[in-house]
């Protein structure tokens, strides 16, 4: 038998008592992005420590290794190491929800609760010179705001009728508590076109994936932040101790001009976050090309059928996967519940659902992902419609899959409670109604892109609908987080439905679901 040698599990103090091997642990400040991503990729490819490694390295390094090995070869797991803090200001509504569909993405949006956004000003899409569509839609947006704001108004009065500030409750505190509440109900009216702002911390493969998929969105607007995102990667960062700095190397010039020459090239030299990883980010013609077949798919197979009538939350019953690939690929690409489309895709037999699912991989690139539809197969699939507004704090979830249906009218609009109880019932719904005919008339104007542009009327209380694929874990996470007392009464309600729904289904593990019941009365002064 041939003779082996163990090595040691541990190291041998001197006194030759055994010890644990030192494990260094440490906290990396100060190093560009695509430097680090570089650093941190050589473990594998070298014995070096981290320290080591970066004190061996360049950025012009940097660059060629990541020419080489993330462009050349497709590592793309390498650009998932360089993490990349970004500010989006002054875009709207409707495109932050665009930036923000990445299943890897970390971030925060203005909140419409503690904000007033008719201060925020508007998005306003380019419209031929000399047609009347620009004062429509400005006359469309404009008075939403005016609408928004005496709504607001309205109902924080309304709620200091029916709730008695405790004695104990500072009046500032009491009044700022009531008017969050006071614009859970009035951001109803707020239109998609509401500027906004944005701040994301992504690593550069979500990166260059956003990207490219905003390049190749249906609206202008989008499209142009992919460029300007794109820019912004390669373009100096904004350096947040610059002032003091300068003032610093001024107080160094004053004894050695020599010195504060060399200081400055150390200290305010202009960093790129991602020059390397995302300077081939283009328009992807998969998504692009991919998008134009299947919608004309859709069209094709659903013809002139009428939207049937369909429950807010539906959890949709299981189905072999062909079945829910061709109908979840033509879902986004038209206004229809998933039951009604599935039902077309079962009845247009086994030829027809292949020739969908290959529309979805036909123009499918080398380096590209499958696209969204793909990522099929969970037992827990709700089919959502749900007002804009209460989506846009559903979309926050990243552990589910989501697949959005376009921004539309014809599901009409939610009403919040509050509206009746106040008296202001009519006002609201004429003012929606009024909404809707701009929209319509903005979208048959025959400008270009026209019904994109339509889309920035639409109010956020507009229903839109919203496949939502997801394990059991995660229902159960929305359902218990969603519910919460504290929460805005819409997604409340379509997390209380997404628990009913599982409970139905599945009686025996609805004891493990923590939910609060949303039909208990609410202390509006409780946040």
């Amino acid at each position: 038998m041939p003779e082996t040698t163990a090595l040691p599990s541990t190291e041998t103090a001197n006194n030759g008592a055994p010890h644990k091997p030192a494990v260094e642990v440490y906290a990396i400040y100060g190093v560009e992005p695509e430097v680090q991503a570089y650093a941190m990729a050589k473990y594998s490819r070298s014995a070096l420590s981290m320290k080591e490694s970066l004190k061996e390295i360049s950025q012009q390094k940097a660059e060629k290794f990541l020419n080489t090995f993330y462009f050349q070869y497709g590592h793309r797991s390498i650009a998932d190491l360089a993490h990349i803090a970004l500010a989006i200001e002054k875009l709207s509504i409707l495109a932050a929800i665009a930036a923000a569909d990445e299943q890897r993405w970390d971030g925060q949006e203005r909140s419409t609760r503690y904000q007033d956004f008719r201060k925020s000003g508007y998005y306003t899409p380019d419209f031929a010179a000399g047609t009347r569509t620009r004062g429509v839609y400005q006359e469309a947006v404009e008075t939403l705001f005016s609408e928004y704001e005496a709504l607001s108004q309205r109902t924080f009065e309304y709620l200091v009728s029916i709730t008695p500030r405790p004695e104990e409750m500072k009046q500032e505190a009491y009044e700022r508590t009531l008017r969050a509440r006071a614009f859970d109900v009035s951001r109803y009216l707020l239109p998609l076109a509401t500027n906004t702002s944005l701040g994301q911390i992504v690593n550069a493969r979500t990166l260059e994936t956003q990207v490219g998929r905003m390049l190749s969105h249906t609206h202008k607007e989008v499209r142009h932040l992919g460029e300007l995102l794109k820019q912004a990667a390669s373009s100096p960062a904004y350096n947040v101790n610059a002032a003091s700095l300068r003032e610093l190397l001024e107080q160094i010039r004053q004894h050695s001009p020599e010195l504060a020459d060399r200081a400055e090239q150390e200290l305010l030299r202009e960093v790129r976050v991602a020059p390397t990883l995302v300077k081939y980010a283009d328009p992807n013609q998969y998504e692009i090309e991919s998008r134009r077949e299947l919608s004309q798919a859709a069209a094709e197979l659903m013809g002139n059928s009428s939207v049937k009538p369909a429950t807010p939350v539906d959890l949709l019953d299981e189905e072999p996967l062909e079945i829910e690939l061709a109908a979840t690929l033509l879902y986004e690409h038209c206004h229809f519940p998933y039951r009604q489309i599935r039902e077309a895709v079962q009845a247009a037999g086994a030829n027809r659902r292949n020739e969908i699912i290959a529309l979805g991989l036909k123009h499918r690139g080398r380096h590209d992902e499958m696209s969204r539809a793909f990522a099929a197969g969970q037992q827990f699939r709700f089919d959502i419609l749900m007002d804009i507004g209460g989506f846009r704090d559903m979309h926050r979830h990243r552990r589910c899959i989501q697949i959005g249906q376009p921004f539309t009218t014809q599901h009409e609009y939610d009403t919040p409670g509050e509206i009746p109880a106040a008296g202001l019932q009519a006002t609201y719904d004429s003012a929606m109604q009024r909404a809707a005919a701009f929209v319509s008339q903005i979208a048959q104007s025959g400008e270009p892109e026209a019904l994109a542009n339509s889309h920035y009327a639409i109010p956020l209380g507009f229903r839109k609908r919203t496949l939502f694929k997801m394990d059991f874990a995660e229902a159960a996470y929305i359902s218990e987080l969603r519910t919460g007392p504290a929460g805005h009464a819409s997604y409340r309600n379509v997390a209380y439905a997404m628990y009913e729904e599982v409970a139905r289904k599945h009686p025996s593990l609805a004891q493990y679901f923590r939910v609060h019941d949303v039909r208990q009365p609410v202390d509006l002064l409780k946040r």
